[in-house]
């Protein structure tokens, strides 16, 4: 028999599997049956798991069964897509959207979103007697209140600047969604790949913030305290000099200094003449990223490049308090990946310099070291070593070796791959967000001979 001849039957042929076989069958890749939905208007709908795939795509269309299956499939995926959201009022948040200033004044806040969102700003408030008094109140940027309202947790209204005299015992519908989008795109330097930025990683459990605030009352975190002070390198210099000196004597009275070292003689004249500087001296290709890279052009970097830094990401167990953010984890990028190339060496460079240098990070722990446990006697020797005995010991040291300091020292590898400066590039592709991390490396700071 023909397969363009066949019917569709009342009910589709069922085949009995083993229980094993289809809890297994579960977690392959397959299409959503959305008819086994619930019906619209039911407390708490559930989404199906995932199932087999019934045929394989024919090269003359599908026959009548297959083709009755798949449009009760896509009709009942339609019918789940129309249906409303339903929110606690419990739960539910008001505010009221503000065009002039591009902010969204929070009414009501509820709910865990404004631990992480939002801001104090103050803002002039007309009072019983007609006068104008600062007062502070919470408001969210563009980004944030469109992602409140497109999960369905903030209902706004839009501030109307003209005069409703004998309306005011009427009450407007809040905003949609597509209203919402449509009023927000566009302010603040929002644009629409910044925001499925944003609500990407919300969704995730990050905390994005601005880098750049968009008003004084934004805040930012504090900046990187430089340890090269301009008034301490004299006594720095002083001390080292100091440490340098005593250093030598002791190792000088204990017998572990080495006499031919040339070197050790002129760093006292020259403060320059040490082993790894003369090593620098005889590279005869510069390296290190202190050397700006050449180029024809005066400014190689177009003012209106989009490789800016626009959002500030913290990790889900970073200890974030949105009065006195930290320091972020990473700094993101968010460009057009139909619209804007590949960054050049100039644009990395230009992004780089205003990043700050990260530490390198610890080796890991394979195992936990084993604990000694060590006799009485052994704890009470120290104690009962008289001072004599120690300033001897300190005079005529014994030959055995001195123990290692148990700070472990970074590995060089893993060093080299984490980079001394990280920027992460969104690029965003019609929704498609994919992530790419830059890293500035410090080959000449790790010598491998």
């Amino acid at each position: 028999m023909d397969d363009a001849l066949e019917r569709p039957r009342p009910q589709p042929a069922t085949t009995t599997l083993d229980p094993a076989e289809e809890e297994s069958s579960g977690g392959e890749d397959g299409g959503l049956d959305w008819t086994k939905l619930p019906k619209v208007g039911t407390v708490r709908p559930v989404i199906p798991k995932r199932g087999e795939k019934d045929f394989e795509p024919a090269p003359g269309g599908g026959s009548g069964l297959q083709v009755h299956v798949l449009d009760r499939a896509r009709a009942a995926m339609f019918d789940a897509l129309k249906a409303d959201r339903a929110i606690s009022s419990k739960s539910a948040s008001y505010g009221i959207w503000c065009p002039h200033i591009s902010r969204v004044h929070v009414t009501v806040a509820r709910g865990i979103h404004f631990s992480v969102m939002g801001h104090s700003a103050a803002r002039p408030t007309s009072i019983d007697d007609g006068s104008m008094k600062l007062q502070k109140r919470l408001e969210l940027l563009p980004e944030e209140a469109l992602y409140l309202i497109e999960r369905g947790a903030l209902f706004c209204w839009k501030d109307i600047q003209a005069d409703l005299t004998g309306l005011d015992d009427v009450e407007g519908a809040p905003m949609s969604v597509q209203q919402a989008f449509a009023e927000i795109i566009g302010k603040e330097d929002l644009t629409l790949e910044k925001y499925q930025v944003f609500a990407y990683l919300r969704r995730l459990g990050y905390v994005v913030t601005r880098t750049n605030p968009p008003s004084p009352s934004y805040p930012v975190p504090s900046p990187r305290i430089g340890g090269d002070g301009a008034s301490l390198s004299f006594y720095r210099r002083l001390s080292s000099i100091f440490s340098l000196f005593t250093t030598s004597v002791l190792r000088f009275w204990r017998g572990s200094v080495h006499w031919w070292r040339p070197l050790r003689i002129s760093r006292w004249i020259h403060h320059d003449k040490s082993y790894s500087n003369v090593l620098k001296s005889l590279r005869v290709i510069p390296t290190g990223h202190s050397v700006a890279p050449h180029s024809s052009r005066a400014t190689p970097v177009v003012p209106s490049s989009p490789y800016k830094i626009f959002y500030n990401m913290y990790k889900p167990s970073t200890n974030f308090r949105k009065t006195t953010p930290p320091q972020p984890d990473f700094q993101i990028v968010v460009i057009n990946a139909r619209t804007a190339f590949v960054p050049s060496l100039y644009e990395l460079t230009e992004l780089f310099n205003v990043l700050p240098e990260t530490p390198p990070p610890l080796p890991r722990k394979r195992g936990t070291p084993p604990v000694v446990q060590s006799s009485p006697a052994a704890v009470a020797s120290p104690v009962s070593t008289s001072t004599f005995r120690q300033i001897l010991l300190w005079l005529l040291p014994s030959s055995t070796p001195q123990p290692i300091s148990s700070q472990p020292r970074p590995h060089p590898f893993a060093a080299l791959k984490a980079g001394k400066k990280n920027i992460v590039i969104a690029a965003v592709d019609s929704g498609n967000i994919s992530f790419f991390r830059f890293s500035q490396g410090a080959f000449e700071e790790w010598p491998t001979l």
